[in-house]
């Protein structure tokens, strides 16, 4: 090993807020220095190839600038997805002020997996399934693991529909898998392509459409939710669409050929995205909204016409304070309806008004009134049965709120969280939820979570797109949204896993 190593970088060069790039022998590595030492890592973000060194390094976790997802400082191991592996290792020795490194990564211990007769059910072949999957392994569970949803093939990245695949940079059998190809064979994952029909909590035992009974020691539900469609005459016909699946975006895509206007009915942040893939394919695009600004709700009005103002500056039609009462056509749509009796010609039709969760099936456990799962910090319901992402109403932490949060990632931190509480841990979910959107090229980030705010303070400016914009309520910072400020965003992901001032907050960013 001596012979291989190489110089990497002299010891006072490396600074210990931040990761430094080499290459050694074309491999690129991350340099991390804490204290007297130094730590060498692959150099890019497992889950989407981020350049870590573009980050922070704060409480002892290197953050991705990208997701945020964060690893240990002192060896590299998973904290939080999206990632769902650590990062790969590299020998490091210091001599006389040098920094020198392999390029050949170390190997960790052969894993044996031992007798065991327990059965964990992870329902939900999503985000959520694909992170409990990869931590229960990680956490030493060696039993039977099976992972349930009717969807086909490997969990994938599904915020990809709405920002790359119907904008046309995406083909959707290139939507990225979440796990790799040979993850299930490897690990002894069972993959059962099917609906639960029923879970009953009381006697642990699940039945599928498949007319299989799977009976379960413990057990995760993250089935997500269900897309609501419009209770409006029409919603049925041909060129009305929802969008959840990759099914779905190859059915909208197909449907484009020829197609010259489309009708987004809803502003939310899916929305907005499916407006600015069509915008990008030259399409005639109009936003429908009852609200008055998009995205009030959870911004503020400033904030929101900020997004109306990118989406206008690049050619979106909006329509806010306007409902669709019907989708008018004969074998296929062709207009849209509104209150005031106007009616818009249209080919295409998407409506992102929210989804529903997808509880239906859940016998033994009393839900919330939206039909969510209440869960404790630990994300269990009831002994044995858990539940992570769009159907959980969980503790918010540093609140006194519970409620639930249609996120990805917060999907992803719940699903880590309950996997290791199955296998055996006692974890609680303590992290900052976070969601980034695209539009028009401009990537935008939220940390925290604002139900309701009583002060909006912007930093830089919001028509260029370079901003920290922090949602106070109580003199408190509640959330924060960003955009091209990625490395401070990664620094306030960490600093807001407590309570924050703004002036707190502002020296976090800063660094």
């Amino acid at each position: 090993m001596a012979g291989s190593m190489q110089q990497a970088a002299r010891f006072d060069d490396l600074r210990e807020d931040r990761g430094t790039r080499v290459s050694i022998a074309d491999t690129a590595i991350l340099l991390v220095r804490q204290g007297a030492q130094v730590h060498a890592f692959s150099a890019d973000c497992p889950h989407a190839g981020a350049p870590l060194e573009q980050g922070a390094i704060c409480n002892g976790r290197i953050v991705c600038p990208w997701h945020k997802g964060t690893f240990a400082v002192a060896d590299g191991s998973l904290i939080e997805p999206p990632p769902l592996t650590g990062l790969q290792r590299y020998p490091v020795v210091i001599e006389n002020g040098n920094v020198l490194v392999s390029p050949h990564a170390q190997t960790g211990p052969a894993h044996t997996p031992a007798a065991d007769t327990h059965t964990m059910a992870v329902i939900g072949a999503g985000a959520a399934g694909a992170a409990a999957c990869a931590t229960l392994r990680e956490a030493g569970f060696d039993g039977r693991l099976v992972l349930i949803g009717p969807e086909h093939g490997m969990p994938y990245d599904r915020t990809a529909l709405s920002k790359f695949v119907l904008a046309g940079d995406m083909p959707p059998a290139k939507i990225p898998p979440l796990l790799p190809d040979d993850f299930l064979s490897t690990q002894r994952i069972e993959r059962v392509e099917a609906y639960v029909v029923k879970l009953d909590a009381g006697t642990k035992q699940i039945h599928l459409s498949n007319n299989l009974t799977l009976d379960y020691d413990a057990a995760l539900i993250c089935t997500g939710g269900i897309p609501k469609p419009m209770d409006v005459p029409g919603s049925n016909l041909p060129g009305v669409f929802l969008l959840r699946s990759r099914d779905d975006a190859e059915t909208i895509l197909a449907s484009l050929e020829g197609a010259r206007k489309a009708l987004i009915v809803g502003a939310s942040f899916i929305g907005l995205e499916v407006a600015s893939s069509l915008r990008k394919r030259g399409m005639d695009v109009t936003v429908a909204a009852p609200g008055k600004v998009p995205l009030s709700s959870q911004f503020g009005d400033e904030l929101g016409r900020m997004f109306q103002r990118l989406h206008e500056k690049n050619g979106v039609v909006f329509r806010m304070q306007s409902k669709v009462t019907a989708f008018l056509g004969d074998d296929i749509v062709s207009a849209a309806e509104f209150d005031s009796g106007e009616k818009l010609p249209v080919d295409v039709m998407i409506i992102g008004t929210g989804v529903r969760p997808a509880t239906d099936f859940l016998h033994g456990v009393e839900l919330a009134d939206d039909g969510g799962i209440p869960v404790d910090s630990s994300m269990r319901a009831v002994p044995g049965l858990y539940a992570a992402g769009d159907i959980a109403q969980f503790p918010l932490p540093r609140s006194d709120k519970t409620l639930r949060i249609e996120h990805w990632r917060v999907a992803q931190q719940h699903a880590r969280v309950a996997a290791l509480n199955m296998a055996g841990g006692d974890e609680h979910y303590t992290g900052v939820p976070y969601f980034w959107t695209y539009h028009f090229g401009k990537r935008l980030e939220y940390l925290g979570h604002a139900s309701e705010h009583d002060e909006v303070v912007i930093d830089g400016d919001l028509d260029a797109q370079a901003f920290i914009v922090y949602l106070m309520k109580d003199d408190q910072v509640a959330a924060a949204v960003a955009c091209d400020r990625e490395a401070p965003a990664a620094r306030l992901a960490e600093a807001m896993r407590s309570t924050l001032t703004l002036a707190q907050a502002r020296s976090a960013a800063a660094g």
